[in-house]
């Protein structure tokens, strides 16, 4: 009996170029013309290697799509063979090296004996094969390609080859990463020259791509809301168009109605998987899964860059100081790494930037140098605090956000008027959100006071006798009316009220803070001549 594994022993006939992309080209798609022609120009090089790398969601394999149905039907040169190979794992690559040696009819593909991601690379490595580009998506863990523990004398037999080494640099073929790791992409393709940045779209490309998603576009006004709600992100923005389109009676405004509704609505829209036919059947179309996917890498990777995300998730989604960030860092203990940070500055800065690079290189948050600080979209930070909830950490981080305000938001004195400006728009959504655990209320009222001082010395009188009021009141039901803590927010209470003509209120309470410090500090303490002095204007 001849199974004959080798297959025939004859020169096989030439081929014809083909294509292994399985998507069809997106009638739907949005042009990107500065990411194509970038692609097109560095494909087009020989051996080159290109990475597109962003969120997931952004676009990345929808632009890689693209790219490949350019090649095989405008180019100038059409016996290119496109291969595409799905890069999450090492099964699915290994699957996708099978079925291009079955496509391609190479001998021995079947002789378990031989093997198979060998008999491609040989075939990609031959020149005489003509030009080849191939797209490795998602291919956003670098140790599916580098194993990480080195090898041993005893197990060399044991251990499977690195896929990297089935990659070859070929002069008539070019690759193509998607990634959402920079890291990962930068070693595929050897070089951050080689790299391109893929972010959400700008705003009239998300609207045209709600327009071609949306059976009904009147309500232009509400598509235009829409698109912002959703940070111009590809994937939610088919998300929510898909949803719209299959309820008979929803409308783009009453999807935004339910949107905003609150948070539990909010994430039961972005969980909501409509399913696409030009994404992989194994990748999500839920924005709130495919982002957890990233947070969990990170948290594999790093976990003190995951415990900076879930930190920075609190914050308004702009102008987060790094300033702040270094503080909470520097004082997180015990250290998430296996206490790979030393206690000094140098080493605690060391760590910060460290974890900021990581959170960088998974396109989760942008630096705007110029102003030393952070900013993230809103969807990301709800999404993060959606897969904090998961595992039940989402109170213990906001918790830890509160402490660092209290800590570091201060007096609102001319000083000060610096990093109050800086933080007060992270500290404003506590004004209305006492917080339910009693051991932080002591905390919310001093933040709640500082940013009053801050909006009086700014003229903002109305704003800042509201919230100074929660302050007191809130201070004397922990501390008692003539605790130094709640006399302070007296004081400030009276200069509120005095700057907007209430002056017998005002100086009711002058002289509650003068007979509280008397009392509780002596005739002679700088706070009691202060309320003196207060008392006199």
């Amino acid at each position: 009996m001849n199974f004959n594994f080798g297959g025939p022993t004859q020169p096989q006939p030439k081929r014809e170029p083909f294509s292994t992309v399985p998507f069809r080209r997106d009638p739907d798609f949005v042009d990107r013309p500065d990411i194509l022609a970038w692609i097109h120009k560095n494909c087009a090089a020989p051996a080159s290697r290109t990475a597109l790398v962003g969120l997931g969601g952004v676009g990345k394999s929808q632009l890689a799509i693209q790219y490949c149905h350019d090649v095989r039907e405008r180019e100038a040169s059409p016996r290119t063979w496109v291969f595409w190979v799905h890069a999450s794992t090492r099964a699915r690559f290994e699957e996708a090296y099978r079925g291009i040696a079955d496509q391609l009819e190479l001998p021995g593909r079947y002789d378990p004996k031989i093997n198979t991601l060998q008999l491609v690379r040989n075939w990609l490595r031959d020149d005489a094969n003509e030009r080849w580009t191939m797209v490795l998506d998602n291919a956003d863990d670098i140790e599916v390609f580098h194993l990480k523990q080195k090898r041993r004398r005893d197990d060399s037999e044991d251990m499977p080859a690195a896929l990297a080494a089935f990659l070859p640099q070929s002069r008539n073929g070019s690759i193509l990463v998607t990634s959402r790791s920079k890291d990962a992409a930068t070693r595929l393709v050897g070089d951050y020259k080689n790299i391109k940045d893929v972010h959400a779209m700008d705003k009239g490309q998300a609207m045209q791509l709600l327009r071609n998603k949306l059976c009904d576009t009147s309500d232009e006004g509400g598509m235009a809301a829409l698109t912002h709600a959703l940070d111009c992100i590809p994937l939610a923005i088919s998300q929510a168009a898909a949803y719209i389109n299959r309820g008979a009676r929803m409308t783009v405004s009453c999807y935004l109605q339910e949107f905003w509704k609150n948070d539990k609505k909010k994430r039961s829209l972005l969980n909501r998987d409509a399913g696409d036919l030009r994404r992989d059947e194994s990748a999500t179309n839920s924005v709130v899964t495919t982002w957890k996917m990233s947070f969990e890498q990170i948290r594999k990777e790093r976990p003190s860059a995951a415990d900076l995300l879930s930190l920075m998730s609190f914050f308004n989604p702009q102008g987060i100081p790094e300033a702040v960030l270094r503080v909470y860092t520097s004082s997180a203990k015990p250290r998430a790494n296996n206490s790979i940070c030393a206690n000094d500055d140098d080493d605690d800065n060391g760590c910060f930037n460290d974890d900021l690079d990581i959170l960088i290189a998974y396109s989760l948050v942008r630096v705007i140098a110029d102003r030393d600080a952070c900013e993230m979209h809103q969807l990301v930070q709800f999404c993060t605090r959606e897969w904090l909830s998961s595992f039940n950490q989402g109170e213990q981080w906001r918790r830890k956000f509160l402490m660092l305000m209290a800590k570091e938001f201060p007096s609102g004195s001319f000083e000060n008027w610096a990093k109050c400006q800086a933080l007060f728009p992270h500290v404003a959504p506590m004004f209305e959100n006492e917080p339910a655990q009693e051991e932080l209320l002591g905390d919310w009222a001093q933040v709640l006071s500082n940013a009053g001082w801050y909006l009086w010395t700014k003229g903002q009188y109305r704003e800042a006798e509201s919230i100074v009021r929660k302050a007191v009141k809130k201070k004397e039901s922990i501390a008692g009316q003539n605790h130094f803590g709640t006399l302070n927010s007296v004081s400030i209470l009276a200069l509120v009220l005095e700057s907007q003509g209430k002056h017998e209120a005002a100086e009711e309470m002058n002289r509650r803070a003068l007979e509280g410090s008397e009392k509780a500090l002596g005739k002679e303490h700088p706070s009691t001549l202060t309320s003196v002095s207060n008392l006199a204007l």
